[in-house]
């Protein structure tokens, strides 16, 4: 089963109280939700998920603790629409965990996995019509490389993409496995014995097919708008991308403008919103315990005036 990471941590600095609204954007397998609600007896949790698995699982497990929740089946890029929906103006925290979740990984059927056998998928949606497949099968050398280039950082992402054009121009790549001997063969016996060859193109397929880091960089900038005074969004990111993303979004509203910046006494209404609360990564404990825990960052902002 999944285990939450920095989960003590997150729940800490939302600075929950027991009347709170609160949004748990990536409710997975309700690791954070479940202690959220066993925290704000008398508020209200919303939670996002696409994955109807997830979804009937964590249903389960919240309806056990309490009946003040609602589990909206949606891409969090949604959020405000879908809070709209509920009547929901501004709530007091949420919390983004970006981590994929273990049973996605370890569910061979699913396409995440470079270890097990199963067709080229990675969907989070099953109603997104793009699939690893796809990509793998008809983006172009240049569009490839890229993609492992910039969302995996993978130093063989030109020999890897030259290599999937080449192997697809005799026949159609459709599993897992198949894409996996294609990695191996296109990069030296040394860098096989460091880390799974696999890894980082399979990170960069399931982040091009999930549209993840356009989609968070929205939900992010939507989110701080919903955000009563007081209220704190708490983002635990795994890839350098979503924490760049969430770093410039944080800095950007706790910032003075650089036009006012030499200005002695800054007018009251050019100063920040927010400001940022804290930033830090797991313990070596929980890394040792949590070996995906490894690359985890927790950011956390708070909103300070209207």
């Amino acid at each position: 089963m999944h285990t939450s990471v920095l989960l003590d941590e997150a729940i800490a600095y939302l600075n929950l109280k027991s009347d709170s609204k609160v949004v748990d954007m990536t409710l997975g397998y309700a690791g954070h939700s479940s202690i959220i609600l066993k925290t704000i007896n008398k508020g209200f949790l919303y939670a996002f998920d696409q994955d109807q698995e997830a979804i009937d699982y964590s249903n389960n497990k919240l309806g056990q603790i309490g009946s003040n929740y609602k589990i909206i089946k949606s891409n969090f890029v949604n959020i405000k629409a879908k809070l709209q929906e509920q009547k929901i103006d501004k709530v007091d925290a949420i919390l983004f965990d970006l981590g994929v979740s273990s049973p996605q990984l370890d569910q061979g059927d699913r396409g995440f996995s470079f270890h097990q056998d199963a067709i080229l998928d990675m969907r989070m949606d099953f109603d997104n019509p793009l699939t690893a497949k796809e990509i793998v099968n008809t983006y172009s050398y240049k569009q490839l490389a890229t993609i492992f280039n910039n969302y995996g950082d993978e130093a063989y992402a030109s020999s890897i993409a030259r290599n999937i054009i080449d192997t697809r121009a005799v026949k159609e790549i459709n599993t897992t496995l198949e894409l996996v001997e294609i990695i191996k063969n296109s990069v030296p016996e040394k860098y096989k014995r460091e880390k799974h060859p696999a890894r980082k193109v399979f990170q960069a397929l399931r982040i091009e097919v999930n549209h993840e880091l356009e989609v968070f960089e929205q939900a992010l900038n939507d989110s701080l708008e919903l955000l009563n005074v007081n209220g704190r969004i708490c983002v635990i990111t795994f890839h350098s991308l979503e924490d760049k993303i969430c770093k410039d979004i944080f800095k950007h509203h706790t910032e003075v403008a650089l036009a006012l910046k030499n200005i002695p006494i800054i007018p009251k209404e050019y100063e920040p919103k927010f400001k940022v609360i804290k930033t830090l990564e797991p313990s070596a404990l929980e890394i040792e315990i949590n070996p995906r825990a490894r690359s985890a960052k927790l950011r956390v902002i708070e909103r300070i005036k209207e």
